[in-house]
């Protein structure tokens, strides 16, 4: 029964528990030890959904229907697969506002951000219903005296994806359009903290064709992790979280012979030059601190001022008012510009930084404990924070923070501040704010992250470029989607051969 019309039939304080696991061609109940409740993050009193776990033996059995339903897929002809992805496109696009709105509910974000989310996912679909031009091989005849090569790209067998919490319907999307495209069966994990997007991506792409065993999806934690990633059907796996989390994953699934990209958190600089437009840099600076309560990977968390003291504090200042200016509240009303966190532990988490960041001697400009939105005494709300003079050797510039705290570093030049960026651990994004395109060019050259944007706060790819950074922020050798995505799921085969009797004459074909 699809999730909404499971939600709405339970609309009090305590509905029934979800049968959110898609095993094979039936839809059942968790029988898993582990019930978990899904708060509403701007009001913890609405009970949004309840969510069974599976048991182990459920992943596996998802397992074995997806491994039983691989060879047929994959001889399924690319067009027709591609088929089915039009029809996913079109269905998700029918039902773009009830995923965004259902978003909102379980993550928190603005609708504006949902929206945002939701259509670069769709974009993805969209890059995916191609796969039949994206798989084609190479061939070269008469590589040697009537000998052709050429080479075929082929599935590669079960997936899993197990995305993240903060882009519960985008993420996924980057995934299973992709892999299941290629000819793969996908099962899909959904994050603990906001499952039902996901279980609702599933159910479209179950009525938008694919048959029984293709796409599958199954709930839990850490423990249904780890059972995926060691049932032996299973070849390849994609995360997407934590940098310590995606360490383990990578090394777990490795060292058993998979096929693995594990994407990690970032620590992402924003470098101001003294030439930079600060009327239009500013809100762009701001949005990409902000934007859904900076609990995402490309999230600008340090803003770099360059120049000398003046050029600084007028960077500074200006970006305080920015955030300062930025309004508390439920993620649905149009007018909020700031979200909730995802839930109490995340927010006490943030705040205990915001602690820690005073503890060390940064200076606190901005301080957003204790934040409050109106009528919403009961979220998890914490108000944009900033931090000035923090030192590179302070916990708070270190570690990835994942919320609305943001630490500056002063720089006299563009030199020094990419010097202060590549100290991070982290590679993942980073930009520049400038009028110069010689300083964009330093800064392309020298800068060690994966994903690059000039007078761009957030630098995310399209689709038809690939997502991933550097250092700690991925482990493994592809990106997901784009190119690298098509590679990550198929594996090529390379086929030599001659016919006897059909030799070319010494002088060649007439």
């Amino acid at each position: 029964m699809p999730v909404n019309d499971l939600l709405a039939k339970n609309p009090g304080a305590k509905p029934a528990v979800l049968p959110l696991n898609l095993i094979g061609s039936e839809w059942t109940v968790g029988d898993g030890s582990v019930t978990r409740e899904i708060r509403n993050p701007a009001d913890q009193k609405e009970v949004v959904a309840a969510v069974k776990e599976a048991s182990l033996a459920q992943v596996d059995a998802a397992c074995n229907a997806a491994a039983k339903a691989f060879p047929a897929w994959a001889a399924t002809p690319a067009p027709d697969r591609a088929r089915v992805l039009f029809n996913y496109h079109d269905l998700l696009s029918k039902h773009f506002d009830e995923i965004a709105k259902l978003l909102v509910k379980e993550n928190g974000k603005l609708i504006s951000e949902a929206r945002g989310s939701v259509r670069r996912g769709i974009d993805v679909v969209e890059y995916a219903t191609g796969i039949p031009q994206q798989i084609m091989g190479k061939t070269h005849p008469n590589v040697s005296r009537n000998v052709d090569s050429y080479d075929l790209c082929e599935p590669l067998g079960v997936c899993v994806g197990i995305p993240p919490f903060n882009f519960p319907a985008m993420i996924p999307m980057w995934m299973m359009p992709i892999a299941v495209a290629c000819g793969n069966p996908f099962i899909l994990k959904p994050a603990e903290k906001a499952p039902l997007c996901g279980t609702r991506l599933v159910e479209l792409f179950v009525e938008a064709g694919a048959p029984a065993g293709v796409i599958s999806v199954v709930q839990g934690g850490r423990e249904v992790s780890e059972r995926l990633i060691d049932n032996a059907h299973v070849k390849a796996i994609t995360f997407v979280g934590s940098s310590a989390v995606a360490k383990s994953v990578y090394q777990r699934a490795s060292a058993a012979g998979k096929r693995v990209q594990a994407l990690g958190g970032g620590k992402n600089h924003l470098l101001v030059m003294p030439d930079a437009d600060l009327e239009q840099s500013i809100p762009a600076l701001v949005a990409s601190c902000y934007g859904c309560a900076g609990q995402r990977c490309l999230a600008g968390s340090v803003v770099v001022a360059i120049g000398d003291k003046a050029q600084q504090d007028k960077v500074v200042d200006a970006f305080v008012k920015g955030a300062r200016d930025l309004k508390l509240g439920d993620g649905l009303d149009e007018s909020t510009s700031l979200c909730p966190v995802v839930n109490p532990e995340s927010k006490q988490r943030i705040e205990s930084f915001i602690e820690k960041g005073v503890k060390e001697g940064a200076k606190l400009v901005l301080d957003g404990r204790n934040a409050k939105a109106a009528g919403r005494p009961d979220g998890c709300f914490v108000g944009a924070t900033v931090f000035d003079h923090v030192t590179p050797e302070m916990e708070i510039q270190k570690a990835e923070i994942f919320g609305p705290v943001v630490t500056v570093l002063r720089a006299k030049d563009i030199n020094e501040a990419i010097d202060l960026a590549n100290k991070s651990e982290f590679g993942n994004s980073a930009s520049l704010f400038s009028t110069s395109g010689k300083a964009a060019r330093i800064f392309r050259e020298r800068i060690q992250c994966g994903m690059l944007g000039v007078n761009l706060g957030v630098p995310a790819p399209m689709s038809m470029f690939s997502f991933g950074g550097w250092k700690n922020s991925l482990y493994g050798d592809t990106h997901v989607f784009g190119t690298e995505g098509v590679r990550f799921y198929t594996k090529k085969k390379v086929v030599t051969e001659r016919w006897f009797g059909a030799e070319a004459p010494k002088d060649g074909w007439v």
